[in-house]
């Protein structure tokens, strides 16, 4: 299969929005980006519509359309049913016209081929030749069949879809003609490529090419007289147009690819039988289709513009031979490599899953449950990191184990000033005895509010605030920050009361050794003047002697 559906990495967020909605979990994701399985893909296209981001983008045929214009062949226009509700009030002669304008040939109704199959489903139940009878117009129906339920294929109506029926019929009426189907869906250009159709358009790329060529659509329509088939895009359409219904049978309609896949699980269990089921992937049938709902989302104005334009009586067409319209659906048989029930446990064991209560089962992966998700992982399309609680526990054990071992006291505070979480050195710095205790209290339980207040409401900065609390007999210094996201403010306590203690006891021994350096100069001054004092009075005292001493020897000479 084709790459019909692209994803754009860097659009992709890892919602996994896409794989909740895919009915075949035919996505993969590797490296947190999603990518299609082309060989499980039924091409429904719901990724493509639920995707948030807008990260699908459909495969553009536009350009192979622009070639084959531009060629000597006639190009003609196959226009689905539908397009009466995409493009509201514009008749077949009015869409004909614009496309004309393009370079085509010519458009005709999808419908023209949808009465040749219609007719042909009628004779297969008056035959009576199948038990039951699964029509075979949508071709994801056709694939999610093929793919998932092979056994079922030989319940598949043997019948061409309309628009192969329709192209044939353009080709054999114009045998040089290349044909250009248009319409709502996705799936359509995988049959195209398998049934010789030269390319596919859907609604909004053919609006594209319009509104570049300058080109509008004339509003104005007539009330057609025949056109019965035109009801085909409609839930239980198919059914409307059949003149004949043999009374041994049960008809039914089924829409949405969820619907189908239980009916087909109640024929595959043997509880259906004698029944006509008319099976539509999409909610609402093709008007319901991918590129009606990504576009226009408008079910119950879609059914009344579709149903207003169909007419009473069937197209006058003539019927191809019944080899012409009949065909075999091959079963194509998804390989997908089944684990081990011990591969399995290992897998649910590595998201922490180690008994069956683990197993949440809240599909937020995408899978149903977290057995499906293992094999999943096994089989390479999941990563044991889209499981959310999985994540939620390991993020909360390594934040708790952040919180729990780190000295810092942490308090975190909303803008309520509610404590909404505190961590085991902050509650002994504030002499707390349980988290529940003050958790959901006000802030000023604990403490002064006031720096919390400055930083809420006067958008001050707090960064390394130094405060004695009195109450805890405690030094702590406190920063605050703020988390823009939630609002919270996170208090940042260091516990600075050994520091603080030890500048006190170095200042008051700095200060008593001042003082002890003061007194002993004191004394030192002390002695020296009083050795000072001392040695005065004996120089005195000698020099008197001295003096003494010379006049009495200078007496004894004379």
């Amino acid at each position: 299969m084709a790459d019909y559906l692209r994803f754009q990495k860097s659009s992709c967020k890892s919602c996994y929005k896409c794989i909740r909605h895919c009915p075949v979990k035919s996505i993969r994701f590797s490296g947190n980006q999603a990518n299609v399985i082309p060989d499980e893909c039924i091409l429904c296209g719901q990724c493509y519509v639920v995707c948030p981001q807008n990260a699908k983008v459909m495969f553009d045929e536009s350009e192979i359309v622009g070639v084959l214009l531009q060629g000597d062949a006639p190009v003609v226009a196959s226009i689905a049913p539908s397009f009466a509700a995409y493009f509201p009030d514009v008749g077949i002669e009015a869409l004909s016209e614009a496309m004309r304008k393009l370079g085509f040939h010519s458009a005709e109704e999808t419908a023209l081929g949808a009465t040749i199959v219609k007719r042909e489903y009628e004779r297969l139940t008056k035959s009576s030749e199948m038990d039951v009878i699964i029509t075979s117009c949508c071709h994801t129906v056709n694939l999610l069949i093929e793919k998932y339920y092979p056994e079922l294929c030989g319940f598949l109506a043997p019948v061409v879809t309309p628009m192969k029926a329709h192209c044939d019929d353009i080709k054999r009426r114009i045998p040089t003609a290349k044909t250009v189907f248009v319409g709502p869906c996705l799936s359509k250009m995988d049959e195209a490529e398998k049934e010789g159709i030269d390319a596919v358009l859907t609604f909004d790329k053919l609006e594209a090419m319009f509104e570049r060529a300058n080109i509008t659509l004339h509003k104005g329509r007539r009330v057609a007289e025949d056109g019965l088939a035109r009801l085909f895009p409609t839930d239980g359409g198919i059914l409307g147009t059949l003149k004949y219904k043999n009374p041994s049978y049960t008809y039914l309609s089924v829409d949405g690819l969820e619907s189908c896949k239980r009916t087909l699980d109640d024929i595959r269990d043997g509880g259906v039988r004698r029944c006509f089921i008319e099976m539509s992937a999409c909610v609402g049938s093709c008007i319901g289709g991918p590129i009606m709902e990504k576009r226009h989302s408008s079910p119950i104005k879609n059914l009344v513009n579709v149903r207003t334009y169909a007419g009473e009586n069937d197209f006058d067409i003539a019927q191809p031979a019944i080899e012409k319209i009949r065909c075999e659906r091959p079963a194509l048989f998804c390989d997908r490599a089944m684990p081990s029930e011990a591969a399995i446990n290992e897998i649910l064991r590595k998201m922490d899953k180690f008994k069956p209560e683990d197993e949440l089962n809240c599909g937020s992966c995408g899978y149903e449950t977290c057995r499906k998700k293992a094999i999943a992982i096994y089989q390479g399309k999941a990563e044991i990191t889209m499981c959310l609680p999985y994540l939620m526990e390991k993020s909360e054990r390594f934040s708790n184990n952040i919180l729990d071992n780190t000295p810092n006291g942490i308090l975190v505070v909303n803008e309520a000033y509610e404590v909404q979480q505190i961590n085991p050195a902050a509650m002994k710095m504030l002499r707390v005895r349980s988290r529940a205790d003050v958790v959901g209290c006000p802030v000023v339980r604990l403490m002064d509010p006031l720096p919390f207040i400055e930083v809420l409401e006067h958008k001050k900065r707090v960064a390394g605030r130094l405060d004695y609390y009195a109450e805890f007999d405690r030094y702590l210094e406190l920063t605050i920050a703020t988390d823009r996201v939630s609002g919270n403010m996170i208090a940042i306590f260091r516990d600075v009361t050994d520091e603080q203690t030890a500048k006190q006891k170095k200042a008051e021994l700095s200060r008593q050794t001042v003082e002890t350096a003061d007194r002993v100069v004191d004394k030192q001054m002390r002695i020296v003047q009083e050795i000072a004092s001392l040695l005065g009075e004996t120089a005195a005292e000698t020099k008197i002697a001295l003096s003494k001493l010379k006049e009495s020897i200078k007496d004894d000479d004379e």
